[in-house]
């Protein structure tokens, strides 16, 4: 494939390693504009500073740069893989590139523990959370919560999907800590309402709720990938304002907030995702997630200048 230098082609990259339905979405949205994007794993990418001015270097992009990058996926690995990843994405915003959500927002939202903490300073309701390596004081918070009458959530610290989520109730042991790599993290559970288990997923763009969906559960868990159902609905004032206050905390460009109504009433967020998936929220939306993630993308990165990439010299 031509690396694009000198012809006059914007490029741009899109990191992921499934490209799938949401990378096709991706790529027909920037070609509807005139650019060309590529997909690239993080796990290809590398450094050389023996040659060129800027050291990184990306299949498909022999001699420049991507004009930007869109990030729809971070590989997962060791520690030293993660952070040398995450270490692409900062080196290359650090030369200018832009990069949709950048590294620093991904650290914020990938680590529950550091969202759960932002939220929590920045006035967000978000509930309870305990976040610790002792399996004992894990124990002692579920003594705790369970003699109030109330359960806990633990989670992986990263993990998505649902995936590892377990409910604990008084007299219940916390599992294994190796199965959640060392680091308990525990949150109140929120009930939406016993069989009738639901949540809602607000989308936010550039600082603004634009699309929201309830997911419908067929047990507590309610993410689509679990067997939650989507279902349209109303983006209210009150949805709208509680994921922009939590997308604002972690600073990102784009996120899905996940939001439950407990049974009195109160709003809680619960995750902020700073790579969101939107397929099952495209299914029961009028608008077109993946045109306007690309029209945001161009319009405040790509408008004043950054439309070829970086040259190598080399």
């Amino acid at each position: 494939m031509s690396d694009g230098a000198g012809n006059g082609v914007h490029r741009v990259a899109i990191f992921t390693d499934e490209p799938g339905w949401h990378g096709a979405r991706l790529r027909a949205a920037f070609a509807a504009r005139g650019i060309e994007a590529c997909y690239v794993s993080l796990h290809d990418c590398r450094l050389d500073l023996s040659c060129g001015t800027h050291g990184i270097v990306m299949p498909g992009f022999a001699s420049t740069l991507p004009a930007g990058v869109f990030v729809r996926g971070v590989p997962g690995g060791t520690l030293e893989q993660v952070t040398f990843r995450l270490g692409i994405l900062h080196a290359l915003k650090a030369l200018g590139i832009p990069v949709y959500n950048d590294a620093h927002a991904i650290e914020r939202t990938v680590d529950k523990s550091m969202t759960s903490f932002l939220l929590q300073h920045a006035g967000v309701p978000t509930p309870p959370t305990w976040v610790t390596e002792s399996a004992a004081e894990a124990r002692a918070v579920v003594r705790r919560e369970g003699a109030a009458g109330r359960e806990v959530v633990i989670k992986p610290l990263f993990g998505s999907q649902g995936t590892g989520l377990r409910r604990l109730a008084a007299g219940m042991d916390i599992p294994g800590m190796e199965h959640y790599r060392h680091v308990c993290y525990l949150q109140r559970y929120i009930e939406s309402g016993d069989g009738r288990w639901h949540d809602h997923r607000v989308f936010v763009i550039a600082g603004k709720a634009v699309a929201a969906m309830l997911r419908r559960g067929a047990s507590w868990v309610n993410n689509v990938a679990k067997g939650g159902r989507c279902e349209a609905l109303e983006l209210t004032a009150e949805l709208a304002h509680l994921a922009e206050s939590a997308t604002q905390a972690v600073g990102a460009d784009y996120t899905g907030v996940d939001i439950v109504r407990g049974e009195d009433g109160r709003l809680w967020v619960i995750e902020v995702n700073g790579i969101p998936a939107w397929k099952g929220l495209q299914g029961v939306a009028q608008l077109d997630v993946a045109e306007a993630l690309v029209g945001d993308f161009l319009r405040r990165y790509l408008d004043h200048g950054h439309v070829r990439g970086l040259e190598a010299v080399c």
